[in-house]
């Protein structure tokens, strides 16, 4: 039998290295956010918090108030408190 980099679950590993390396994408923080209602708002602050150096990902999630920003290092929580109240909204704090 010849060997395949897809495995039979169906997934797919092209790297001889072990662990987690290429799965990381930086520090996941989550923060708690109150005045989020609507596509708007959640486009207004994935572009306001998205800008800021070093964020690589913000999810949006309105249904519970959340928003999960993903960076190259631990984030600034100021400096994302800060550009949340200039949107318009308040960060009640981390989650």
């Amino acid at each position: 039998m010849s060997s395949s980099c897809c495995s039979t679950d169906g997934t797919c590993s092209t790297s001889t290295a072990t662990g987690q390396a290429t799965a990381t994408e930086g520090v996941s923080t989550t923060y708690a956010v109150s005045g989020m209602t609507c596509g708007h708002c959640k486009a207004t602050l994935s572009k306001a918090i998205g800008e800021l150096d070093g964020v690589t990902k913000v999810d949006v999630d309105l249904d519970t108030g959340l928003v999960t920003v993903v960076s190259a290092a631990e984030p600034n929580d100021s400096a994302i408190a800060e550009v949340v109240d200039d949107a318009g909204y308040e960060l009640t704090g981390r989650a």
